[in-house]
């Protein structure tokens, strides 16, 4: 007989379950997330009431132990759940919004996990990083998530001074109040002309994404902005990289422009493509 995912779940035993929930909309949550959630001996939640919120949106009964794991507790709770583990039961861990232990808790339970042999797996779902480098505009072939800046206004000069010569595109998490002054902060260390684009409440309904210089977009940003803020900005160019062709170049506006972009939109193309400054495509451009 072909075993159903419930009954796998079901008989699954010492298993850590990291489970992927919703950034945004609940109809991105996976069909696996409910299962996992109405199968867990034990839900440990970032916040139990938003758990109680998602369950009941997705019909599930939430019949294991429901506790909390946050930033405060994660330290002092770790051991009771390996105990849990180690006892045999199925643990689900779930965050307010996207992947445990992605810039949430997460992290030391599965290390914990990992020290006994206990074994993880993932409800793969949702995630900000992800969505934000899709929806860019920049080279995502390869890139780097750096997570939150430090907030000290020092600190976070010197960690972005460490990132300017970084060649792969980066991805940051913002708090809406310091978006302004993170972004001002990248174009002094990046150089105001690096491209970048903020992305405000993903998948939400006031979803927004704003394309454009660093500098442009910190002026964008003084009035100040709401919601979840995931910033991606593209990388330095590689030292010793040639000199890019100024006729390759204007061909790729040219194609821009045929496709219907206005001259502008073909060169800011162009540049979150590249990742070449912005003079240098708008040079090429007008030769």
């Amino acid at each position: 007989m072909v075993a159903t995912e419930s009954s796998y779940v079901h008989n699954a035993v010492m298993t850590l379950v990291l489970a992927a929930t919703p950034i945004g909309r609940i109809e991105d949550a996976s069909p696996r997330l409910a299962t996992e959630l109405a199968a867990a001996d034990v839900v440990a939640a970032e916040d139990t009431r938003r758990l109680q919120r998602l369950a009941s949106r997705l019909g599930v009964e939430l019949r294991g132990r429901v506790v909390s794991y946050f930033e405060g507790n994660e330290v002092g709770r770790t051991p009771m759940l390996l105990d849990a583990l180690q006892a045999g039961r199925r643990v689900v861990l779930v965050t307010d919004a996207g992947m445990p232990s992605v810039s949430d808790p997460g992290y030391r339970l599965v290390a914990a996990a990992v020290e006994a042999e206990v074994e993880v797996t993932v409800v793969p779902g949702p995630s900000a990083v992800l969505a934000a480098l899709a929806v860019s505009g920049l080279p995502v072939d390869r890139f780097c998530f750096e997570g939150f800046l430090p907030r000290k206004a020092g600190e976070r000069s010197r960690r972005l001074t460490e990132l300017a010569g970084e060649t792969r595109t980066m991805v940051f998490f913002e708090a809406p109040r310091r978006t302004a002054e993170s972004l001002a902060a990248m174009a002094a260390a990046f150089g105001a002309e690096r491209a970048a684009t903020v992305c405000r409440e993903l998948t939400k309904t006031h979803e927004e994404v704003r394309r454009g210089r660093l500098d442009e977009l910190a002026a964008w940003a003084v009035d100040g902005v709401r919601g979840e803020i995931t910033v991606v900005v593209g990388g330095a160019a590689p030292v010793g990289a040639e000199e890019p062709d100024p006729e390759r170049l204007r061909e790729l506006v040219e194609t821009h422009v045929l496709g219907g972009a206005s001259r502008r939109d073909a060169v800011a193309a162009v540049v979150r493509e590249t990742g070449l400054a912005r003079r240098v495509v708008y040079e090429a451009a007008h030769r």
